[in-house]
């Protein structure tokens, strides 16, 4: 490491900044203009916190604890769930639960130092302590210490590695319109009918377009609603079960106990624990893999590219489409789509009736929904063209949804792979500009 680098402790680095909790009693404190945030906020793996599910007044941010962190300003949980790391996009308050960080001006960059806290967290977690929630305390910055290279240099580091997070940030912002543009058009067709409703109240005329319906599709849709045991549904588009329309399967654990089941294992095997980790329904690793001997084990065996995965308990609702052949546990159904409906159908079908999922689930210690209970819930099934024409755009979408999941995933290994050499300064700027040039970054 150069000579121009300095070791010393976070405390010593950066400003530490508490937060704090308006009463909740009071409810002029509530719903103002002022985000205020909890891990739950943020804990999700992306740089800027943009959002906070709760709001707070002027009057509550004067009148109690809480402080206001400035657009750049690091957040960091300090109990509970430790160690998450995030930038506030904007002004925002934040609850005791976490900590404002801010580079101390003249010494420390804050965006360099967001990345040497990302690269420090593992040791926090090794000396937070607590009873019921591991706690970091002011004390912990104490212990914790950082490389500081010159200003300058910071700045560079934190470019580089802000590049990779910047292009994960718009992946993830497409991802976002994508998926709600799948939903939308879901929605529209096969739960409010509106392209059938448009054309039954006159506001949709032959060779007429509207938002969302282009005059090509109108000889694909009806102009009437029949009675169903669904209530009224589209002529001509029938009532099925999902058991009739899609294969429904689950899993099971080969025997931990058994090493030949696991150790060298090179086949996906999917718990609902990979589900919840997922920012988007694609599902392209797992983090354990089994063996050909415990795939044996499980009468599902390995599922094809396209299964639909849906959590089946501790919670309900978890959602997926497989993108790799994966093998499965017993906390899920799965969907091969084999039929009529595809899989981007049975995935936005889940979405939009999850309700009614759950409502079919039992059990008295926690609540599961059995392939018995799922086969026979209720579907329609569109017209063949309708169904065609929604693939089309619908599987579009996921398609470029996925490609871009698969993109985040190679920048976010970059960054990982680059961070720490940065910050210790194994890798210097230059080495890492060349590293990136060469792959088109």
């Amino acid at each position: 490491m150069t000579g121009e680098w300095k070791r010393l402790s976070l405390a010593d680095a950066v400003d530490v900044i508490s937060g704090g909790t308006p009463k909740t009693s009071v409810a002029e404190y509530w719903n103002g203009d002022i985000p205020w945030l909890s891990v739950a906020d943020f804990n999700n793996g992306y740089r800027w916190v943009n959002s906070a599910e709760k709001s707070i007044t002027e009057r509550g941010l004067l009148e109690s604890a809480t402080t206001v962190l400035n657009r750049g300003d690091i957040i960091i949980s300090a109990r509970g769930t430790v160690g998450v790391v995030a930038q506030v996009a904007k002004p925002m308050a934040f609850n005791q639960s976490c900590y404002g960080i801010r580079g101390r001006k003249g010494l420390a960059d804050t965006n360099f130092i967001y990345y040497a806290l990302r690269h420090a967290v593992l040791g926090m977690k090794q000396v937070a302590h607590g009873g019921v929630f591991d706690t970091i305390t002011r004390d912990t910055f104490k212990i914790i210490e950082v490389n500081l290279p010159p200003l300058s240099e910071q700045r560079a580091i934190a470019h580089i590695l802000g590049t990779l997070d910047d292009k994960i940030e718009n992946l993830r912002r497409q991802n976002e319109t994508l998926e709600a543009m799948a939903r939308a058009l879901f929605r529209a067709w096969f739960v409010d009918f509106e392209p059938v409703r448009a054309k039954l109240e006159g506001r949709w005329r032959r060779g007429e377009s509207l938002p969302g319906l282009p005059a090509h599709l109108y000889d694909l849709f009806p102009d009437r609603l029949v009675d169903s045991e669904l209530g009224e549904i589209p002529e001509g588009w029938s009532l099925s079960t999902i058991g009739e329309e899609v294969t429904v399967c689950g899993g099971s654990t080969p025997s931990t106990k058994e090493s030949e089941f696991w150790e060298g294992g090179k086949h996906c095997w999917a718990t609902p624990k990979d589900l919840s980790a997922l920012k988007f329904p694609v599902l392209l690793d797992t983090e354990r893999k089994i063996t050909d001997a415990g795939l044996a084990k499980i009468s599902s065996g390995l599922l094809p590219v396209g299964t639909v995965l849906l959590s089946s308990r501790a919670p309900i609702g978890y959602l997926a489409i497989a993108e790799v052949p994966t093998a499965i546990n017993q906390g899920f159904i799965a969907m091969k789509c084999n039929g009529t409906l595809p899989s981007v159908f049975m995935l936005l079908w889940c979405k939009e009736n999850m309700d009614a999922i759950i409502g079919n689930a039992n059990g008295s210690t926690f609540q599961e929904i059995s392939k018995g209970n799922f086969r026979p819930l209720r579907v329609v099934v569109p017209s063949d063209p309708v169904l065609t024409s929604f693939t089309r755009s619908a599987v579009s979408l996921y398609q470029q949804l996925v490609q871009n999941e698969r993109e985040s995933r190679t920048l976010a290994q970059l960054r990982d792979t680059l961070l720490p050499k940065l910050i210790s300064g194994e890798l210097r700027i230059r080495d890492a500009e060349a590293f990136l040039k060469e792959r088109g970054l």
